[in-house]
């Protein structure tokens, strides 16, 4: 017979079913609901330890913590007399700056010593380091910590501010431990996922979560897609890895999205495959290299479709082409719809933007476009993608005064010493918005004053009634929409207005 004492000794289950068994009275109730607690007491298990997930996480880390650096920025800013935020002189007007200096005694501008902190990683023994090219960017000098607690001074191999993306490297007789962007990585939402850093200076911190959503467009950012993880990252840790449970460096910490400063358990990381492509350039010559096709593009929303004919909205629609570009020699036309590029879909203007950049300069492909209602193949040979300023400074328009109003929009004829002002040719005809009125559709579909309406409906415009004109014809052709082709400051771009709105 077993002891009162040893039976409170025993504990839960055993208790229950041991009792039981002493009493001689285990009934069939008493079996189900034993075998009710000890499930229940297995379902806590294994809700406190997911089915796959580590036991601990420490292996992992002490296997690559070596790999992972600190990196200390140190730049000069000069600091106007205005103090922060103040003008700088020597981007003032001749008479503004001499006024300035005059005010304030002829000082200059003092260069501030700066220090930031980000992380990084090493990827090869020689000492090579991929890290943000926010980290790093504007750097006078740079030192890069160790786990050991050693520090070497690094150089800059290239930068790509497109991604974000540097190439560090560190010049010692030394091999480093290092680790590898997985070029071909393979994940899932759900996967387990650890990185490494130095958070708020911090340094050598882990933390670990999972994969909370892949392919996230991000900001402006239009060469890659990012990894959304809840694993902690915080300030500091930008530049620094994401890890695999097998060790894999899957991804490159680079923002947060946070209102307060600190986590909120939404990290973005981009892609190794990304990565490691961007590197492989920056290491190569210290550049990226991609392709460029030498248009403005846009999506083809609803509207622009219904213009067009097309009975949905699909690819990317062309709104101008640089003259003597790969686009302009290759034939392509504005109004033309980009479907497809070597036989697959284009998923409207950013995917077109992307897997142009990602073929080499100088590599030929192949467009499937629709135009005047047909599709049409068209072969291009790609140069090189030219600086982003460079590029802006291609299609940038000012404001201009103007008169008559069609379309909610006040409109004048495009004078000779306005396309000098914007830098267009001497042939380009066209139409200047003065004023909007508010709440008109032309307002709440991005027009702005000083946009420049070249086109409508495929055809020159040079005045607003011949823009009345244009509309009257459409209308009467049973078109719903009139496509407009506007150059604004960010270049020409599509815009769709209904015809019951004109004037």
């Amino acid at each position: 017979m077993i002891s009162v004492d040893r039976m409170r000794r025993l504990g839960g289950v055993s208790l229950l079913v041991l009792s039981a068994l002493a009493a001689g009275t285990l009934l069939d109730r008493s079996m189900g609901e034993a075998h009710a607690f000890q499930s229940a007491d297995e379902h806590r298990l294994s809700a406190a330890i997911p089915a796959g997930a580590p036991m601990s996480f420490a292996d992992l880390i002490e296997s690559v913590s070596p790999s992972v650096v600190t990196v200390q920025v140190n730049s000069s800013t000069p600091e106007s007399p205005l103090g922060e935020g103040g003008p700088d002189l020597d981007n003032l007007p001749p008479q503004m700056r001499e006024w300035m200096e005059r005010q304030f005694g002829g000082q200059r501008p003092q260069p501030q010593p700066r220090q930031s902190l980000g992380s990084g990683f090493f990827i090869s023994a020689e000492g090579y380091i991929v890290t943000n090219n926010h980290v790093v960017a504007g750097a006078d000098e740079i030192t890069i910590g160790t786990s050991e607690g050693e520090e070497y001074p690094a150089r800059i191999i290239g930068t790509d501010p497109q991604t974000d993306l540097a190439l560090l490297k560190v010049d010692a007789d030394i091999d480093f431990p290092f680790v590898r962007l997985e070029e071909t990585p393979h994940y899932r939402v759900g996967d387990w996922v650890v990185a490494v850093g130095n958070p708020f200076g911090l340094g050598g911190t882990a933390t670990a979560g999972i994969i909370s959503a892949i392919g996230r467009p991000i900001g402006n950012s239009t060469y890659n897609d990012f990894i959304q993880v809840d694993a902690p990252i915080n300030r500091g840790n930008s530049g620094g890895p994401t890890f695999d449970l097998a060790g894999n460096v899957i991804g490159v910490n680079s923002q947060i999205f946070s209102p307060t400063g600190g986590n909120v358990g939404i990290g973005f990381a981009i892609p190794s495959d990304i990565a490691a492509r961007i590197v492989a350039d920056l290491r190569d010559d210290g550049r990226v290299a991609r392709g460029w096709l030498g248009v403005s593009i846009q999506n083809v929303t609803e509207d622009i479709a219904e213009a067009l004919g097309l009975d949905e909205p699909r690819g990317a629609i062309i709104s101008s082409i640089v003259e003597g570009g790969p686009a302009d020699q290759a034939g392509f036309e504005r109004e033309d719809v980009v479907l497809e590029i070597d036989g697959e879909t284009v998923d409207g203007s950013r995917d077109l933007t992307r897997r142009v950049g990602n073929v080499a300069a100088g590599d030929d492909v192949r467009f499937l476009v629709l135009r005047d209602g047909r599709e049409r193949t068209i072969r291009a040979t790609l140069g090189d993608r030219p600086g982003e300023q460079q590029l802006a400074n291609m299609s940038s328009v000012d404001q201009a005064p103007v008169r008559t109003a069609v379309f909610g929009m006040s409109l004048a004829p495009l004078a000779d010493e306005d396309r000098e002002v914007r830098g267009l040719g001497p042939n380009v005809q066209g139409v200047v918005v003065d004023e909007l009125e508010p709440g008109s559709e032309a307002a709440r579909k991005g027009v702005q004053t000083g946009d420049v309406i070249l086109e409508a409906g495929g055809n020159a415009v040079t005045s607003a009634e011949q823009l009345r004109s244009i509309a009257d014809e459409a209308r009467e052709d049973g078109r719903s929409a009139i496509l407009l082709l506007v150059e604004g400051r960010g270049g020409q771009r599509y815009v769709a207005l209904q015809l019951g709105s004109a004037d």
